[in-house]
């Protein structure tokens, strides 16, 4: 039968002593993982040579699953640990007390003015996202992304070039108490002053069996947009960053046959004089992991309090794992052209509509041949 060990009991633990093993998938410990882990998967720990010589300790996403795997390699004669509260609660004690406001806030104005402020503020600026006596509600989901731009409008709202508000907008959708928790502490340690208001829609997707990520996306976005009405904002404001853009582009001509892209601002459709808006339109992923890591902060991939049960959210489902599919693909194509995001991203800001077969607009389809007689042949 396999042991426990709390967080608090492997922080005292010398790290010669053991091996941590994180068995979430590989996108979830790239988000964020316990100092020293190793990430191994479920399916393949067992055929794995584990040392016999150190204390194996199991760790998940909050405790759940680990105990199970921990006690079958138990069986097989190691010296197995699964570690209590996995992943989350070990969050919870790296956090308890902590304050990071001020190192945070100058590495955004020394080490990462160039790689995320500056290209913060030409969305802002080249996009026309803020404006002056707007009130916008910056939403936050927990992530690196959303934390992050909560610290960029503070600080916007420092240099007081023109007067508007922000709303720093929090929606429990039904998040388990760990969760949340990791969410308020985060919040806490860096100063951003949260409004948090509940939903049940965690519950009402729960049962649903086809898409019930992209409905509950949906629906949070619905839920956001309500309340921050409510609260006299004209925009809310996402955390997609430049990476996400490159990859919906990509995901849209290959597995959807069109070709788009997501926009840096929209009008919503649903909440008369409202907008979307997208500040981190122009910041690269691998520079908000390193703002991330040279802060020594953690967060949680995603919030859902059924992630370690629920196999909509597994490594499988089809969503994440054709995005999966396209972070690869941009990875080999880099390769051997190390401009091609770059490519990509200028693809959709010189489209040639002489030059396509069809496009579509608010006014429907215009096909070539429409106006192919009309045009001189310049050969």
């Amino acid at each position: 039968m396999s042991r426990g060990i709390t967080a608090e009991e492997l922080e005292r633990l010398d790290s010669s002593e053991y091996l941590l093993i994180d068995i979430r998938d590989s996108s979830a410990f790239e988000y964020g993982h316990i100092d020293g882990a190793v990430n191994i998967s479920q399916d393949k720990l067992c055929a794995k040579e584990l040392p016999k010589d150190k204390k194996i300790i199991i760790c998940c996403r909050s405790g759940i699953i680990s105990g199970q795997i921990a006690e079958e390699l138990c069986d097989m004669g190691l010296d197995a640990y699964d570690l209590l509260g996995g992943y989350v609660d070990w969050l919870r004690i790296k956090m308890a007390d902590r304050q990071v406001t001020a190192d945070v806030e100058l590495s955004l104005r020394k080490k990462f003015k160039k790689s995320i402020w500056c290209k913060f503020t030409k969305a802002i600026n080249e996009y026309e996202l803020v404006k002056p006596n707007d009130k916008i509600a910056v939403c936050i989901s927990g992530g690196k992304d959303s934390m992050l731009m909560a610290k960029l409008f503070q600080e916007l709202k420092r240099h007081d070039k023109f007067p508007f508000e922000v709303e720093f907008l929090v929606m429990d959708p039904g998040y388990s108490p760990e969760n949340r928790r990791v969410i308020e502490e985060n919040a806490r340690s860096m100063s951003i002053p949260v409004h948090i208001f509940e939903s049940d829609i965690f519950d009402s997707v729960y049962n649903i069996e086809k898409n019930p990520c992209y409905i509950c996306a949906r629906m949070r976005r619905g839920y956001l947009y309500s309340h921050a009405k409510a609260l006299g904002c004209n925009k809310i404001a996402l955390g997609h960053h430049f990476d996400d853009v490159i990859e919906t582009i990509l995901m849209g001509m290959l597995y959807g046959g069109q070709v788009q892209t997501m926009m840096p601002k929209l009008h919503s459709t649903n909440f008369d004089g409202m907008e979307l808006i997208r500040p981190l339109y122009l910041v690269r992923e691998a520079d908000i992991k390193h703002w991330r890591d040279y802060n020594g902060l953690h967060f949680i991939q995603c919030a859902c309090k059924f992630t370690d049960t629920c196999t909509t959210c597994a490594p499988d489902s089809r969503t994440v794992s054709k995005r999966m599919e396209i972070k690869n693909l941009i990875a080999e194509l880099k390769k051997v052209n190390p401009q091609v995001e770059k490519n990509i991203f200028r693809s959709v800001e010189n489209v040639n509509t002489n030059t396509v077969i069809a496009y579509k607009d608010n006014y429907g389809v215009h096909r070539f041949l429409d106006t192919y007689d009309r045009k001189t042949d310049l050969r």
